[in-house]
């Protein structure tokens, strides 16, 4: 696989930063063949896709719901900045369990010296786990919400049992205090 010789000089420049990056990365040239990654990209790949990573298209690999329409890479080349997109959905390719994904994504241009895109780093924050505690969070929230509605009916049901009830006996001891008084006559 040729790879543009900036591409190289920022592959070069990048590894002696990119341990700090600990969500999963990858990088991949104009074409979006993958040319670079991390270990976290790597890991969270089945190991028969994990093989022979490099040279792959990331939509080979990964296939987010944003791949046909909207590439981030393509949106960063496009506006040559950074993009950043939240709450992606997605699932890596060639998995037999594969199971839906939430993403953070983060793509930058990588540019020549004349400025024009050579490749892109596109970053993913892997936020399934967390996607999944707010659901069920916002569940739990509905959930009391009706309970709660629930109670507060309860409560103004027996509350107006409690009146109707109350003026049953209001009207009794009237009743009864007026028989004692015809008794007493």
């Amino acid at each position: 696989m040729d790879v543009h010789p900036a591409l190289t000089q920022f592959l070069e420049q990048f590894k002696r930063v990119n341990n700090a990056i600990v969500d999963s990365y990858f990088i991949v040239d104009t074409e979006r063949r993958i040319v670079d990654f991390n270990r976290a990209f790597f890991a969270m790949l089945p190991r028969q896709v994990a093989r022979g990573l490099k040279g792959k298209k990331c939509y080979e690999v990964v296939e987010l719901n944003i791949c046909k329409s909207e590439c981030i890479a393509q949106q960063c080349w496009t506006d040559n900045r950074h993009v950043r997109l939240d709450e992606i959905s997605g699932m890596i390719l060639g998995d037999s369990e594969a199971k839906q994904m939430r993403f953070i994504l983060s793509a930058v241009p990588i540019t020549d010296d004349a400025g024009h895109s050579v490749g892109a780093l596109e970053i993913q924050r892997n936020v399934t786990d967390e996607a999944v505690v707010q659901v069920k969070y916002q569940e739990m929230l509905e959930t009391e919400a009706r309970e709660r509605e629930r109670l507060a009916n309860q409560i103004r049901a027996r509350t107006r049992e409690l009146l109707e009830t109350n003026q049953l006996l209001l009207k009794t001891q009237k009743e009864l205090l007026a028989y004692k008084k015809g008794l007493q006559v």
